[in-house]
């Protein structure tokens, strides 16, 4: 009974001090009300023995998430707490089944540490009322925890109990560790924040290096190359470098680029972000993105030689004012249209994708991969993939009968057959991409074996060798005719000198030696 009206007593306390601080904000001016505030604060803290410390989801950069609410989200998931608040938000894992339970917003639990009793407050409250030209993230809903402990448990909770929590966050995320694929929107359709936001989904792709077709000796110097990297936190620091690294990946179509960096991304375990350059109106939505990427990623830029012509030239001196006019006047609708187009289009340049992936901002961040792709190595500009950029370059090229071996393995489940001589030899003479071979490898029935298979990726090597064979004729052909029409004047001199023959009776040299002349 007591306790029952310790808590009437406590609740009709805190109406009372709610009413009269709102009879109090309506009548006594703001310059009057801050000093009321501050040092009744100050008298309230002498009444008051709790202490209170807000976690907010963005720290004062207003860009990059913080790593602590990060691990307090993961720490309070696994907490046995968690399951005794009344309302919850779940999410799934990575096989889909396998459920994280946490707290909703706005709602309390209690836990102990060592004895101690705390609370942990969940909250959000929405910021449009106030936005900020400066932080493009004002009209987002804004989340922080809050923690309450009593001030005399102040040493215990700042030191032991909070490298707890951030440790045993740490633990639960690797744990629950669930792989990305994270892509960038279009800038004309971003708003507020999120413009500096990726979306993404969840990254299941069954790729790895045990079934990618390479020759076995080169994948193992991949992998090799990525556990040093993984491993080498420490060394980057000895030598003052940014813990990242960069590789090209360049080949004909169909050589498996894309599956190589899925294979990368499985074996560290790693989230992919695809950064479409053509989404990206300028240098400075480039930086925004890098910094919102996490540790631990790969981010990848496919067929960069397509994605922008970033050649880095300078652009025509503008016009000016009255010649603009007059130009105006003379273009058509159509015109004019074109050009409202291209004034549209990214302005993305060359210098400021070299200083997000290698200059001051690639820093802003640690454990990435930068990876390229590209058909035409050749056409890249050379300050783009030099050393140190790219720090790797891998040519993916045809199969070799290495590779097919691992796609044989992969696709009818053998490791040796009769037939593997003849593929053998054709493989040597005929360039054929893993992508192609892997095609005919494939049964298209139940009723289609091993021997059928096998039988399918020959034919096809022998069309491809015969292509190859007339392919090269018709290109011999073609340099006769261009040289003919270089030196027209060759034939002429040919043609002369087999009628000079034909009238004086001579007979050529090869004849005297291969045929028999009687007298």
């Amino acid at each position: 009974m007591a306790q029952l009206w310790a808590q009437m007593t406590s609740a009709m306390a805190s109406l009372i001090v709610v009413y009269v601080y709102g009879m109090f904000k309506d009548y006594f001016p703001n310059q009057l009300r801050g000093y009321v505030e501050r040092y009744g604060n100050k008298l309230l803290s002498f009444v008051y023995p709790y202490i209170q410390i807000t976690f907010h989801e963005y720290g004062d950069d207003r860009f990059k998430q913080s790593e602590v609410y990060r691990d307090i989200r993961s720490y309070l998931s696994a907490s046995s707490s968690s399951t005794r608040a009344k309302r919850l938000k779940a999410h799934d894992l990575r096989d889909s089944r396998t459920l994280v339970v946490t707290m909703d917003d706005n709602e309390e639990i209690t836990e102990e540490f060592q004895g101690v009793k705390l609370w942990w407050t969940s909250r959000k409250y929405d910021s449009r009322s106030a936005p900020s030209y400066w932080d493009y993230r004002s009209t987002d809903e804004k989340r922080f925890y809050k923690l309450t402990f009593h001030m005399r448990n102040k040493d215990l909770i700042l030191g032991s109990y909070l490298k707890h929590v951030v440790q045993e966050g740490k633990a639960v995320a690797v744990r629950n560790r669930q792989l990305k694929l994270y892509t960038n929107g279009s800038g004309d359709h971003w708003f507020g924040s999120k413009r500096a936001k990726w979306s993404h989904v969840t990254f299941e792709h069954p790729a790895t290096f045990k079934t990618l077709a390479m020759d076995p000796k080169f994948k193992e110097g991949i992998i090799n190359d990525l556990d040093k990297f993984r491993n080498g936190k420490d060394y980057y620091d000895k030598i003052g470098k940014a813990w990242k690294r960069g590789y090209l990946l360049y080949g004909p179509p169909g050589t498996g680029k894309s599956s190589m960096i899925v294979a990368m991304a499985n074996y560290l375990e790693y989230d992919i972000y695809d950064l479409e350059l053509t989404a990206v109106k300028e240098n400075a939505d480039l930086r925004k993105l890098l910094i919102d990427i996490s540790n631990k990623s790969i981010v990848v830029i496919e067929d960069i030689d397509c994605s922008l012509d970033l050649t880095g030239q300078r652009k025509e001196k503008k016009k000016s004012g009255k010649e603009k006019d007059e130009d105006d006047e003379e273009k058509d609708p159509i015109s004019k249209k074109e050009e409202k187009e291209e004034n549209k289009k990214s302005k993305l340049t060359l210098s400021g994708l070299l200083n997000c992936i290698d200059g001051i901002w690639s820093a802003c961040g640690g454990e990435r991969i930068f990876v390229f792709t590209t058909n035409y190595v050749d056409k890249l500009d050379p300050a783009l993939i030099r050393r140190g950029r790219m720090d790797r370059r891998i040519e993916l090229s045809y199969c070799s009968f290495e590779a097919f071996k691992v796609l044989a393995k992969n696709y009818l489940d053998i490791d040796s057959h009769h037939l593997f001589a003849k593929v053998k030899c054709l493989l040597g003479e005929v360039d054929m991409t893993p992508a192609d071979v892997a095609e005919n490898l494939m049964p298209k029935s139940a009723t289609e074996d091993a021997d059928t298979c096998l039988n399918n990726l020959i034919e096809a090597l022998d069309m491809a060798k015969e292509e190859a064979k007339n392919k090269a004729e018709e290109e011999e052909a073609k340099l006769k005719v261009e040289e003919k029409k270089m030196n027209p004047k060759k034939e002429e001199e040919e043609e002369s000198q087999k009628a000079d023959v034909k009238c004086n009776g001579a007979i050529p040299k090869e004849a005297k030696e291969n045929a028999f002349i009687s007298t």
